[in-house]
This record gives C-alpha cells, sequence and structure tokens, in this order.
C-alpha cells in the first residue's frame, strides 16, 4: 500500500527520471541535427536528417507524456543537456582543429547510446502503463518499436564509418589528409 508520502516520493523520482531523459533528448536532437547538416548531400544526409525528425517527434512526445503525468519540465535539467552536447564535441579525435574520422565513429556511437537511452525510457513507461491508466501502452510500444529502428539505423551508420576509419586503405589516406580539411559531408 501506498502511503502519501511514498506516492509523493515516486513521483519525484519519476520526475526526475523523465526530465533527464528530456535532457537527453536535447543532447540527442542537437547532435543529430548537427550530424545530419554536417553531412547533408551525402549518402548519410538522408537517414541522418530523418532520424533528426524523428528524435524531435519522440522528444515532443516525452513532453507530452510529462505533462498527462503531471510532471512538471524542469528548465535547468534541459539547460544541462544543451551544454552536454556542447561539451561532447570536445574529444580526442587524433586532430587538434579538424575532424577525424573518428569523429564520425564516436559521434554515431553516442546518438545510438543515446536511442538506446531513450529505448529504455519507453520500456519502462511501457511496464508502469499496465498499473497507471494515464499511460497508452500502444503508443508507448509505437515509439519503443520505432527506437529499436532508430539504433539498428544507427549501428549500420556506424559500421559503415568503423570499417572506413580502421582499415589500412582508408587510414593510409586519412593520414595524408590531416593537412587539407575533408569536404563537408564527408564520412
Amino acid at each position: 500500500m501506498h502511503t502519501p508520502s511514498a506516492h509523493g516520493d515516486a513521483q519525484y523520482l519519476l520526475g526526475l527520471y523523465l526530465n533527464d531523459h528530456l535532457a537527453g533528448s536535447t543532447a540527442g536532437v542537437d547532435l543529430l541535427n548537427r550530424a545530419a547538416n554536417n553531412h547533408h548531400g551525402s549518402p548519410f544526409g538522408p537517414p541522418l536528417e530523418r532520424l533528426a525528425r524523428e528524435v524531435a517527434q519522440d522528444r515532443e512526445s516525452l513532453k507530452d507524456i510529462m505533462r498527462t503525468l503531471d510532471v512538471p519540465e524542469r528548465r535547468s535539467r534541459a539547460a544541462l543537456g544543451w551544454l552536454g552536447e556542447k561539451a561532447g564535441r570536445l574529444k580526442l579525435n587524433g586532430r587538434l582543429f579538424s575532424r577525424s574520422p573518428l569523429s564520425d565513429v564516436l559521434e554515431l556511437e553516442a546518438m545510438r547510446m543515446g536511442v538506446q537511452g531513450k529505448r529504455s525510457c519507453w520500456l519502462t513507461l511501457h511496464t508502469l502503463a499496465a498499473s497507471d491508466r494515464r499511460l497508452d501502452a500502444a503508443r508507448l510500444a509505437g515509439l519503443l518499436a520505432r527506437a529499436e529502428e532508430q539504433s539498428d539505423v544507427l549501428e549500420e551508420l556506424r559500421t559503415r564509418c568503423a570499417v572506413r576509419a580502421f582499415t589500412a586503405g582508408h587510414a593510409g589516406a586519412a593520414r595524408t589528409a590531416r593537412a587539407k580539411p575533408r569536404p563537408r559531408g564527408a564520412f
């Protein structure tokens, strides 16, 4: 049996959990938009553009669910997600001022981890839907399926980038290309 304080604690923890996921989705939308923009006109552009749109829609779905559950949006946590995405750009990729093939691999891994986290959130909410009528289990099942498809697409792109970055032919080309910037959209 839930006491009022136990229910309040559960609601508070759920609010923290959902706001953390909202912050992560803010970072994910920014990262996907930047990746889609960087690869506009390349074979990677269309799937990244589609993923950026879908993740933005998923973020709005999360906000709708939060409103349904009476969970206030904590803008300070969303701002931390935004800052985290910006800080994530400061990674060691073997180059000081330019992108390397490793940059693409690491960014795609980060995007996939974000989608996996979102999938876990949808799964948690889907589980809670069994005891909370405010949650729409069918909608959550659809969001869960979409997250799985998004993860598969990101893994396929990541694998292609990893092969290009870590095979002898491409690695040699990458070493000779250090002196000149890579063209926009090149993976």
